[in-house]
């Protein structure tokens, strides 16, 4: 099979690509190693009541006891969406000593992107200059101005909600209506903005649309929040309701699911990738497909994977030697839990699927941070109990059941995340003493946070409490150690953007310095963390690379 462009994966990186690609006129192969999901069709749990499922919406722990040890560790792992996450078992992969990460994953057409949790923010200048300005890392070799075009780009296409407010450190986009801050929070918002002007609570920026599309087929976000089951209404973004249709509309997109991508082919004479070697995990053979470009997409740690596992003992592209180090994931914790009284006589209806946000304050202009050079934002919100209050509550009869009918107590808790310094010991290696059941061998992980992301959550927690207190809550808990590497589903690096070819595989196009038919888009190119969601820059970034690529085989530059 010969192909203008190889897409490897599907995810929320990949359908862009395959999108921007087609659209510019090219025969494009899109590879995912998981299982084809029809969009709507295939949302096999979206409408289900707890009674219509096995064991009420709760799953079968044995079963995830035995076979999802990792995944059913994730916050959106449930009954409902368990068949959009991997089997561990069947699918392991070996952590160094001292190493507790959490490899979330979804093998499937559509990857995460049926998954994720959609909060999409911009990254600033802070962010991209971090590196160079306190000496971890190497210099990201693009700035915000680079960006810009792609953000509004990318934003106005995938439907983002969200609400303007002129912060420098989190610039403002291309939004539809945000939605509406609950009382508590708005309360909180002013209590906070009065003490600390310069810390602003603001609804959570998310790829939900309060618009429809109906040229593209798409509704409003129907306040559900089940949105992990997957969407039928198409109302969040995801690569089948989005670039998926976008991309086949061109007639020039050709898909392959149940096919794992083993290693890239590498023409030492040329320089020059040609294509893929892929296995077909339903036949277990073995197959190519050429192109005259290639983009990995296939998630960070499995496109670092790739390559470590193409072009020889060192891996392709690693001319630099750092292929697979400096991998980051933020560094997250509950900073604060606090009860809010004095709102008993106000409720919500529906299931917002967005949180509230504090955007990063410290270290920014002035280093004022304690212990630490980078920033650290804050995600939460307020809500109140309901019904399943009773998990936890005594009493029996028609007036235990007449009170859980009634909304429970108001609370409020803000999750801290810290911005996490690349480092050269947190890495990714190939243990080629053992496989896994395609044969291929399995990654290891090795990975701690440090002093500066301790410091930062430790800084969390105090303001936290201060800013819940200073709203009139009274904080229950805290917390200001970080969860397990991979916690917050955020990992990147290992194949990091820079400027010298020496310190660093990729330049500011996202183009292997060493094989220049050959992009890494997804999040295995970045070079820092910043300390908000990374998945619009994703996307931002590979809709710039696919316009870069077009025009470089164009003139024949590669």
């Amino acid at each position: 099979m010969d192909f203008d462009a190889i897409v490897v994966g599907s995810g929320i990186t990949g359908g862009w690509a395959a999108k921007e690609l087609t659209e510019a006129g090219l025969k494009v192969l899109m590879i995912e190693r998981g299982r084809e999901i029809v969009h709507g069709q295939d949302y096999t749990t979206e409408m289900k009541d707890p009674w219509d499922m096995p064991f009420r919406g709760e799953g079968d722990k044995a079963l995830y006891d035995r076979e999802y040890q990792v995944q059913s560790r994730n916050r959106h792992f449930t009954e409902y969406t368990q068949n959009h996450f991997v089997n561990d078992a069947q699918n392991p992969y070996v952590m160094g000593d001292g190493t507790d990460f959490t490899w979330f994953r979804s093998y499937q057409l559509g990857g995460r992107s049926l998954t994720w949790g959609r909060q999409t923010y911009r990254w600033s200048d802070y962010d991209f200059g971090a590196n160079k300005r306190d000496g971890h890392g190497t210099d990201w070799p693009i700035r915000y101005a680079d960006l810009a075009p792609w953000y509004d780009k990318v934003e106005q296409f995938i439907g983002v909600s969200g609400a303007k407010e002129g912060l420098k450190q989190l610039p403002d986009g291309q939004f539809q209506p945000g939605m509406a801050l609950n009382v508590v929070e708005q309360h909180a918002r002013g209590a906070i903005a009065q003490r600390w002007p310069e810390r602003v609570l603001t609804i959570g920026r998310t790829a939900n649309m309060t618009e429809a599309k109906p040229d593209e087929g798409r509704t409003a976000c129907q306040n559900r929040s089940i949105c992990a089951r997957g969407c039928s209404f198409g109302a969040y973004f995801s690569t089948q309701s989005s670039t998926l249709p976008a991309a086949q509309k061109t007639g020039r997109l050709t898909v392959i699911t149940d096919a794992v991508v083993e290693a890239l082919d590498h023409d030492a004479a040329t320089g020059r990738v040609t294509g893929v070697r892929y296995i077909d995990t339903k036949t277990r053979t073995r197959r190519t497909a050429t192109a005259k470009i290639v983009f990995l997409n296939a998630g960070s740690f499995n496109s670092v994977q790739i390559l470590l596992n193409s072009g020889g003992e060192r891996g392709l592209a690693n001319g630099s030697g750092v292929l697979g180090t400096h991998i980051m994931d933020h560094a997250n914790t509950l900073s604060a839990m606090a009860m809010m009284p004095g709102f008993e006589g106000h409720t919500t209806f529906g299931n917002r699927p967005t949180g509230v946000i504090i955007p990063r304050y410290r270290n920014m202009d002035t280093m004022d941070g304690v212990g630490h050079t980078r920033g650290f934002s804050f995600q939460g919100g307020a809500l109140q109990s309901t019904w399943t209050q009773g998990n936890r509550l005594a009493g029996i009869g028609e007036d235990y059941k007449a009170k859980l009918r009634q909304p429970g107590p108001w609370r409020m808790v803000l999750v801290g995340f810290a911005d996490c310094v690349p480092r050269e010991t947190n890495r990714l290696t190939l243990d080629r003493s053992r496989t896994d059941p395609n044969g291929l061998p399995l990654l290891k992980v090795d990975f701690a946070f440090g002093k500066e992301e301790l410091a930062a959550l430790a800084q969390a927690k105090a303001e936290a409490s201060e800013m819940l207190t200073a709203a009139g809550g009274k904080v229950m808990m805290g917390f200001d150690r970080p969860g397990p590497g991979g916690t917050a589903i955020h990992e990147m690096g290992g194949a990091r953007m820079g400027h010298d070819p020496k310190t660093s595989v990729l330049n500011k196009w996202s183009q292997a310095h060493e094989v220049p038919n050959l992009f890494v888009t997804d999040g295995a190119q970045m070079s820092s963390s910043a300390c908000q969601n990374p998945s619009l820059t994703y996307m931002a970034l590979t809709a710039r690379a696919a316009n870069t690529a077009v025009g470089m085989l164009r003139e024949g530059k590669i």
